[in-house]
């Protein structure tokens, strides 16, 4: 596969752009799940892949070196994220910017993969069956996805924001919905999308994973870097200011002021893997 025969469909519209410093501030929480996904690829070494919604470009790079790909695409919507990721470019590693809920392909690749992105766009088996197009005979399929939204930290981020003075503030569509609770499947469902898609192997699980934070308003930090960039994005720099502390008075009073702070994050991971 040559980088310029993959189809990526961009959407400038859905740029919404993320802070990389950000986003990497847990780097080793936010690795653990995407080591547990690639642990379930097999038939190695991978020819050609794809990762879809590849962020800051660490792990594609990682991957693309563990799974031994001759080629790796990392395809973003945000410019800061691909800037951020160009270091990581060079060799079998190249990054793209595209919409990974258009992206698709004619049997182009051996793997797709999609690691924490695949929640932030609608109808999940539509989007799985533009992806399982692009798959070769045999190929591969590696995606996680955050299965959090009953959580405080995510709960009272949405309560917040439809709270006055914010929900004025987002105009008359008000804030935008949570797109785990919006988006994201029974991991159930996930396995009975895959089989429909003709997966003839699969392993779906939902997993908690057990982090532990340094205190409570740590968890401001860690969603300041995922769900809240919805509200960022659409919100006056001084009116976001405002929403963080109010988020965090009401996240507080809800879980409590506690040094270090259990935070157990839910996630759905699946691998499939197409009949040869």
């Amino acid at each position: 596969m040559q980088t310029s025969t993959i189809q990526v469909v961009t959407n400038a519209e859905q740029n919404a752009d993320w802070n990389p410093q950000q986003y990497t501030k847990f780097a080793a929480e936010r690795a653990q799940p995407f080591h547990d996904l690639l642990a379930l690829i097999r038939d190695r070494p991978v020819h050609d892949a794809v990762d879809l919604g590849c962020g800051p470009g660490e792990l594609t790079r990682r991957a693309a070196d563990e799974l031994g790909c001759a080629t790796m695409v990392g395809i973003d919507n945000s410019p800061a994220m691909l800037s951020n990721a160009e270091q990581f470019a060079g060799g079998s590693v190249h990054f793209q910017h595209g919409d990974i809920a258009t992206w698709t392909g004619d049997r182009q690749v051996d793997l797709v993969l999609a690691a924490a992105s695949l929640q932030w766009v609608p109808d999940h088996r539509a989007v799985l069956e533009s992806w399982t197009a692009a798959l070769r005979p045999g190929g591969q399929i590696a995606v996680q996805v955050p299965a959090n939204a009953s959580a405080p930290s995510h709960r009272i981020a949405q309560h917040v924001a439809e709270t006055e003075p914010f929900v004025s503030a987002f105009g008359t569509a008000g804030p935008p919905a949570d797109p785990v609770a919006d988006n994201v499947l029974a991991p159930e469902v996930y396995a009975d999308i895959l089989f429909d898609l003709g997966f003839v192997d699969q392993h779906v699980r939902l997993q908690v994973y057990p982090h532990v934070l340094g205190s409570s308003h740590d968890v401001v930090e860690w969603v300041r870097g995922t769900t809240l960039t919805r509200f960022q994005k659409l919100l006056d720099p001084d009116v976001f200011a405002e929403y963080l502390v109010a988020y965090e008075q009401a996240l507080i009073d809800e879980i409590g002021d506690r040094r270090p702070y259990f935070f157990p994050f839910r996630r759905v991971l699946m691998w499939g893997r197409l009949g040869g």
